[in-house]
Formats: structure tokens, sequence, C-alpha cells
């Protein structure tokens, strides 16, 4: 069975081509720039070579439209006709608190999406585009929706609410939704399969951390809390995000510097995190060699700030959990960067962490354990694969409807 997985972004296209019967990914790529001058569509082919398409995408339905040409394009397509798909997973952000499982797409499902679009505004109305340019084209194929909240929805209220009056969560759904939910339950469930232990009586720590960042405590497989709120904004310190402040704080700048609430959005959202204290760059390759350097105090600082934020999460999710048997990274940064794994653990020894630095520092995005054999706590670094959670559930879903 081959299944297309599509994540639409706001100006922005990512797809891959599952064969699922040996879980091979046929070919792969994005189209960047969807509507705005100079867009393109770059893929990879499964002998590795890279493609650059450069076409004028003013809107996502024909993005899709030259994706599906691309996948059957006789000089270098991975199919030979789009009969061969016969399913669309699509990449859901916010599904609010109607949905805590991947879906079959119809009619209803996507009123109730459409009624989450105030929580997501930039991004469940392009993941809608999505769907409505498959629709189009495709119209006799099944899409299945799954949704970045959905594996959160097991947080039990006291994890979820925010110690505002009631009526207010009751009128506007205000509480913590978290993110990066398909990334979590993947590696949540591979880190069992690779260490050989049972989900049930599992305490695992999932560590996402790339240029956006959340951390989910798992117990028995569920998870019980995440780092991300109502938004991505809330959490740990990101490329671009400031994480958690005090709310005083924000209205205290607004005040001062005569901000609105979409200005101060902007503030916190694209201008702070990384980039706000480093100031250079939000690319933590380029603060990791600036720290490396040893002579720029705003980038170790940025660095010391931004390992200090995950090691809290850690402890307060080994206090929620009771304990905790796995600390897992994963994300562009967790699966690559080393610094950022023994920075995060350094000066966890108490918990039993102790971590092997010379392996710790050959690792880049491959299953490893990066713990001693002696350490209580398991270290290990798995990386996600988000499309193919995606086209799993794609597939589930197609053979038990």
């Amino acid at each position: 069975m081959k299944i297309l997985v599509l994540n639409c972004g706001s100006s922005s296209i990512k797809y891959k081509l599952f064969d699922m019967e040996s879980k091979a990914v046929l070919t792969s790529g994005g189209i960047e720039r969807i509507g705005i001058d100079g867009s393109f569509l770059k893929f990879t082919l499964p002998n590795g070579e890279k493609k650059i398409l450069e076409k004028d995408i003013p809107e996502h339905t024909v993005g899709v439209e030259f994706i599906l040409e691309t996948l059957t394009n006789s000089e270098y397509g991975a199919i030979k006709s789009l009969d061969e798909i016969k399913a669309v997973g699509h990449r859901m952000v916010h599904g609010g608190e109607k949905f805590s499982k991947s879906v079959l797409l119809n009619e209803e499902v996507l009123k109730e999406f459409a009624a989450c679009n105030d929580l997501a505004p930039l991004h469940n109305p392009a993941n809608l585009k999505g769907v409505n340019a498959i629709t189009a084209i495709l119209p006799n194929v099944p899409q299945v929706g799954v949704f970045d909240t959905a594996f959160h929805q097991t947080m039990p209220d006291y994890a979820y609410l925010y110690a505002i009056p009631y009526e207010l969560y009751k009128k506007y759904g205000i509480r913590r939704y978290g993110f990066h939910g398909t990334s979590h339950r993947y590696v949540s469930q591979r880190v069992c399969e690779f260490l050989n232990i049972p989900v049930e009586g599992s305490k695992i720590i999932t560590c996402h951390i790339g240029n956006g960042a959340s951390i989910s405590a798992v117990k028995d497989g569920k998870c019980i809390d995440t780092s991300m709120g109502l938004t991505p904004l809330e959490g740990l310190m990101m490329g671009t995000r400031s994480g958690d402040i005090d709310a005083g704080a924000v209205t205290f700048l607004m005040e001062k510097e005569g901000l609105t609430p979409s200005e101060v959005s902007d503030l916190l959202n694209k201008k702070s995190g990384v980039l706000g204290i480093f100031g250079k760059s939000s690319d933590m390759r380029e603060l990791e060699s600036a720290v490396a350097v040893g002579e720029d105090k705003m980038a170790i600082l940025a660095d010391k700030m931004y390992n200090y934020r995950i090691k809290k999460y850690v402890g307060s999710y080994a206090a929620a959990m009771g304990g905790v048997d796995v600390i897992l990274f994963t994300g562009g940064v967790g699966e690559n960067q080393s610094t950022c794994r023994s920075g995060v653990c350094e000066g966890l020894e108490y918990m039993g962490v102790q971590i092997d630095l010379e392996k710790n520092s050959k690792i880049r995005s491959k299953e490893a354990i990066i713990s001693t054999p002696e350490s209580k706590v398991k270290v290990v670094v798995i990386p996600t694969d988000e499309e193919l959670m995606i086209a799993s559930d794609t597939m589930n879903i197609l053979r038990n409807k």
C-alpha cells in the first residue's frame, strides 16, 4: 500500500511517499515560498539524488498538483500512476479537545477541525488547504488526519488547566494542549521497542529539541504532562520563542513599549529565545560554534539558559512521575548536538544519570544509548519519524474502517 503524507504550512508543503509493505520512503520533498516570488519544489530520489524544480506556485492546490505531477514524472517520478496512491495522511496541527486520536476525514470532521482555527490561526487553515487540494484532485482517495495535539489529550485536568477563572476555560477552551504530539508518541513507543522494555510501568521523558522544542512526561505509554501550552510559545527557550515568561512581564512590556497584542506576540514568538539573547542567529549550530570559541559572552549565556530550561523540565517531570527510567532526545538539536545532551544531563547524577561522554560525542541522528551501563536512567537518542507515524495511522484506519 502506497501512502502519501502531506504537511501543509502557510507557505510550504512537505511530503513523503511511503510503500507501507516495506515502510520504505519512495520519495520525499517539499515546496517552499507558496504565494511568494521564487517558489520551488525540492525533492530527494530513492538513490539520494536531489532535484530542484522552479515554478510559480500561487496557492496550495497548484502546489499539490505540482507534487502529484512530479510523483508520476517519466524522468524522476516515484510511481507510474496516481492510482498507486491508496490514501493520503495529513499532519493536522490543533485538534483542540475534539480529537484524541487520528481519524478518517469527512465533512463533519473537517467542520469540527475548522472550529479550532482560533487556536492555531496560522497552521489549521493551511492544513485544510492541503486536504481541500487533495479532494479536488483525487476525490476518491481516502484522507486521514493525524493531530499534533492528540497524544497530549491523556493529560489529567490538574496538569492541563491554567489557574484562571474556570469559566474562561469553559468559554474559550483556554488550557494546555501541547504540540509535537506525533513525534512524542512515535519516539516513546519506539524507545520501548529499542530497549526491549514493556510500555506498562515505563516512565519516559521525551525531549523533542529543535528550533521549536517541547518535553513530555510519558507514563505507561500515555502523556501526563507536556511543556507547550495553549500555543507553542509556552515551555522551553527555543530558537526564536521566549518560552516560559511571567505574564506580568508581558503586560509591563506592552505598557512601556506601547505594543499591541500582535506586536508583543511577534516579539515573543519571532524575536526572542536564542535569537533574543545571542543576538546573531537562532540557529543552534551557529550558537554551538560561537560557544566553542569561548569569546562571545552572550553566546555562552544563551547556551546556559537553553540547557538549564530543559534540565528544569526533566527534573520536574521526574518528580511528577515519581521517577524516570528513560530520558530520550529527538528533534534536530536533540539528535545531532552532543553538547546540548551533555549540558542537560550534567548535574543529574543525583537521579542516577551517567553519560558516556565519548559515545555521546559520536552520535548523530541514529538510535543509540548514550548513558553508561552503570547509569540507573537510560539516556537515549531516537530520531523522530512523524511522517512514518502518520502513514502507519493512515494505513491502520483504512484497514479497520
